[in-house]
């Protein structure tokens, strides 16, 4: 150990205002990616489940490219590639939300297809007894339930995509540990910055767990 290291938190209290700054972008990012990888991943999850085999074969092929490719790598193609592809320039935010949003959305879909699947095939079946169609019978019966039972779900996959956007720094987005990094770089106090760049994480991720569980109370989640 470096016997001549002393620390000093006044550096991470200076750096807060540009720290903060990345958590605003963390939690943009964090949030618009998970609804539009929602909506994506409802799609494909429902697609999952279909009879249909060109249907399921195609969002099968989805979720196993986008599951089996690392988020960084994600991340460039769709900031460096795709530009190439098009011939034109993608905002690094609007990079960052979308390789978010597809990610996520990957995963989403795997939990909607199993929260789907979970719901008692004998509630479908009376619901078309009833004289309910099909669509009616998912609208009412299976989807309210499959919502409910996902929700634990979807809660852990907001705080991995939450932290998921740390990785965002390699195409410049600017997020928290991008922002740390930069202050790293002008004053060489690693220690005391990165320790406050993980204390607003945990923050953030806790704040999120105590979040869903009260909602998972007041919704009487198993």
């Amino acid at each position: 150990m470096n016997s001549g290291f002393t620390l000093d938190w006044s550096y991470a209290i200076d750096a807060l205002p540009i720290l903060l700054e990345g958590v605003k972008f963390t939690i943009l990012i964090s949030i618009a990616g998970i609804l539009i990888g929602f909506l994506i991943a409802i799609v494909v999850g429902i697609g999952r489940t279909a009879k249909n085999k060109a249907v399921f074969s195609l969002a099968t092929l989805y979720v196993e490219i986008i599951r089996g490719t690392p988020i960084m790598v994600q991340a460039l193609y769709i900031y460096f590639a795709i530009p190439l592809i098009l011939g034109t320039k993608i905002d690094p935010l609007v990079a960052g939300i979308g390789t978010i949003a597809i990610n996520a959305s990957a995963y989403i879909a795997e939990i909607i297809r199993g929260s789907i699947q979970s719901v008692d095939r004998g509630q479908v079946e009376a619901g078309r007894s009833l004289g309910l169609s099909r669509l009616k019978t998912f609208y009412y019966i299976v989807w309210p339930q499959a919502f409910k039972n996902m929700l634990p779900s979807l809660g852990n996959q907001f705080i991995i995509s939450l932290k998921d956007t740390s990785l965002l720094t390699a195409i410049g987005v600017g997020e928290l540990t991008r922002q740390g990094t930069i202050v790293v770089s002008s004053n060489f106090r690693a220690v005391e910055i990165y320790t406050m760049v993980a204390l607003l994480y945990l923050i953030m991720t806790v704040t999120i767990s105590l979040v869903l569980r009260f909602v998972e109370r007041r919704l009487n989640v198993q």
